[in-house]
């Protein structure tokens, strides 16, 4: 269990294709005590642990995670919004994310408006009632709030405004339109959805 406030900015440091493909991350974050077989939230998705050394750590990234989710775009290099998993009375800063990407959504618009960047992501359509104005959704891992929804012809757009904070602590400096990201949408408004569906 996450909340969606990045503590670290990774980068991906290797690539590795076997049975399943080893995603090897820099980090800052202290490693002594993140045992093998720990959470972390990579860029919104949870991952195993499977190796680690002073300033990185290693995951295996199954077929299908590449297929529901982004992560078939890291290159060496990338940055990865990281998350550390819950702990017992952390504080919960942003909203419950799961690690369990929804679906894949693509940045339509990146612009800056003053200080901030106007970040527009469409999702496909069949998504869009499971997000709504001022609720929370997670983007690459990033809890953020929702400034507006528009439906259209061909999916979903959810309207969001990243602040300069936002932008510096994040993967988002790199951002830029046609970039796919990784939406986790809030758990609550999915129960929601499925026991209206039951009604």
């Amino acid at each position: 269990m996450f909340t969606g406030i990045v503590t670290d900015v990774g980068a991906v440091r290797a690539l590795e294709k076997g049975g399943d493909l080893r995603v090897v991350i820099g980090t800052g974050y202290d490693l002594s005590d993140v045992a093998i077989g720990a959470s972390i939230a990579c860029g919104g998705v949870c991952l195993t642990v499977v190796d680690k050394g002073d300033d990185w750590f290693a995951a295996d990234v199954s077929d299908e995670t590449l297929r529901v989710t982004a992560l078939g775009d890291w290159q060496v290099g990338s940055l990865i919004n990281l998350e550390r998993s819950l702990k017992l009375g952390d504080e919960l800063g942003g909203h419950i994310v799961t690690g369990h990407v929804d679906c894949v959504g693509e940045i339509v618009r990146f612009e800056a408006v003053g200080g901030s960047i106007a970040m527009d992501i469409k999702v496909p359509a069949r998504w869009g009632r499971y997000v709504a104005e001022k609720g929370s959704v997670a983007i690459n891992g990033t809890s953020l709030t929702v400034n507006k929804v528009t439906d259209t012809a061909d999916g979903t757009v959810i309207a969001i405004n990243l602040i300069p904070h936002t932008q510096e602590v994040t993967s988002f400096r790199t951002a830029k339109a046609d970039d796919r990201v990784n939406v986790e949408f809030d758990i609550l408004a999915r129960y929601v959805a499925r026991l209206t569906e039951r009604a």
